[in-house]
């Protein structure tokens, strides 16, 4: 059977080949982008949240910890030292036996700073050391268990850093705050996801108050020397999540929002729709691929939130290639089709939104990524709502005025062939309707429209809509 006895024209079918090849060049330009950024930040060290090798380095690294940090810390040698983002700076040791000395530095003012160790990048699950000056001018430095996005789930004096016996300290030393802290693991540290953050409110019962910037870095610590800058990862995650919500939170369900609503303003629907839908579908395609460089950079394991992505992913495209192949509306299956399009497209959506939640539970996301997209989410919701009982009440609006109407089905057929209007009762109810009656009738399948005497005549399926005028008329060709 050839494809175009299902309705589907050569020229629909052409497109869509067309469309699948733009979409590996798309993937084929996000990966050379993603090689191109990871072979220059081998080459030269810099990226977000870092800096190069330079005379700023040197002037960073150049201030003599002895005079004013304790020993071991004060006396370190043989320290490579690294600019990592914003105002931080990493020094660090490794010796023979796995022993590292880490020293962070950071403009300070108010508040906290600190450093984490992350099994996948992301902050839960993390172990972090935290420092800070009270307003009394007491330091302190503590080791903390992120063991949850919540507050209550950020506990003191927990965490899985083999410490050694050589108790941290934290020294304010000029504009600058010193963290310094010694592990022994258990074999060298390589590459490392470490997450970097501050907050200006100081933390009240060793409560950690929530933090106004951080970032997620991948460092190599068997490296050695500043051309192996860390590249910043948090900006990536951002990203991720900024496409994610405004393609499957916004783009997507606007464009289900057209035909379900707006079919009556024909043909203009169906180009809103299919504009906007793949507008929504690059922008769901970017956050996917975003996740997917996240997940080969720093490893993040989380099956359900990738699964997801995956599905809704293979969704989307197997609706891309549905409007493609579209059967025309006289084919027998074009009923089916437009069921699964329908039932495929609400299912994506769910899973869309799903995902994003699980996305921002994972991520350790803070109240405004959570407010922004509820409230997103409120109005999308609110609209539908809208929408459907204002659809609701046109529809029981309809209904009434067809009960207050009598056709007389005599004298329907002209002497030329033609269908012909022209006999039909009007109820005096009808007359005293203040807007124009419409009403709708059971009629023959295929239809020509006419606008007779400027009174506009439309077919609906297989119904006949018409309004009211000097004179109307509906003609088939016979």
């Amino acid at each position: 059977m050839a494809i175009w006895e299902l309705g589907v024209s050569p020229s629909r079918l052409l497109l869509g080949l067309l469309w699948a090849l733009a979409l590996v060049l798309e993937a084929q330009i996000f990966v050379a982008a993603d090689v191109g950024r990871a072979g220059a930040g081998a080459g030269y060290g810099g990226g977000v949240g870092s800096t190069t090798a330079g005379a700023g380095e040197s002037e960073l690294c150049n201030n003599d910890l002895s005079n004013f940090l304790p020993p071991p810390y004060g006396n370190l040698t043989n320290v490579i030292c690294k600019p990592v983002w914003n105002t931080f700076v990493l020094r660090y040791t490794q010796n023979e036996e796995n022993v590292m000395n880490i020293v962070l530095s950071a403009i300070y003012t108010t508040g906290w700073a600190g450093m984490g160790f992350s099994k996948d990048g992301m902050m839960v699950g993390s172990s972090a050391i935290v420092g800070w000056v009270t307003k009394k001018g007491q330091a302190r430095i503590k080791q903390f268990y992120l063991q949850g996005s919540r507050k209550s789930q950020v506990i003191a004096d927990k965490g899985e850093l083999p410490l050694t016996g050589i108790p941290p300290s934290v020294v304010l030393h000029g504009p600058r705050i010193y963290l310094a802290f010694q592990l022994k693991f258990d074999k060298p540290l390589n590459q490392q996801p470490l997450i970097l953050a501050f907050g200006f409110a100081y933390p009240k019962h060793l409560h950690l108050t929530e933090h106004d910037d951080k970032t997620t870095i991948r460092f190599d610590f068997s490296a050695g020397s500043a051309s192996a800058a860390p590249s910043d990862l948090g900006q990536m995650k951002k990203n991720h999540g900024i496409l994610a919500i405004l393609g499957w939170g916004l783009i997507l369900p606007l464009g289900a929002i057209v035909p379900r609503y707006f079919k009556h303003k024909d043909p203009l629907w169906y180009y809103l729709h299919s504009v906007i839908q793949f507008v929504g579908f690059v922008f769901g395609l970017a956050a996917v691929v975003l996740g997917q460089q996240l997940y080969n950079e720093i490893g993040a394991h989380f099956p359900t939130h990738r699964g997801i992505g995956i599905f809704i992913l293979v969704l989307s495209i197997l609706q891309i290639l549905a409007f493609f192949l579209r059967p025309n509306k006289e084919a027998k299956i074009r009923k089916y089709w437009n069921w699964y399009h329908h039932s495929m497209g609400r299912l994506a959506l769910l899973f869309g939104a799903l995902n994003i939640v699980l996305g921002m539970q994972i991520g350790g996301a803070g109240n405004d990524w959570k407010i922004g997209y509820g409230f997103l989410l409120g109005i999308v919701l609110l609209s539908v709502i809208v929408l459907e009982v204002l659809k609701w009440i046109k529809r029981s609006e309809e209904k009434k005025m067809a009960s207050t109407f009598q056709m007389n089905p005599k004298s329907w057929f002209s002497r030329e062939g033609h269908v012909v209007l022209n006999q039909i009762l009007v109820t005096e109810a009808a007359l005293n309707y203040n807007s124009v009656p419409t009403v709708q009738s059971a009629a023959v399948s295929v239809w020509s429209l006419e606008n007779v005497a400027g009174v506009l005549v439309k077919l609906e399926s297989f119904n006949i809509s018409f309004s009211f005028g000097k004179a109307n008329r509906v003609t088939a060709p016979f």
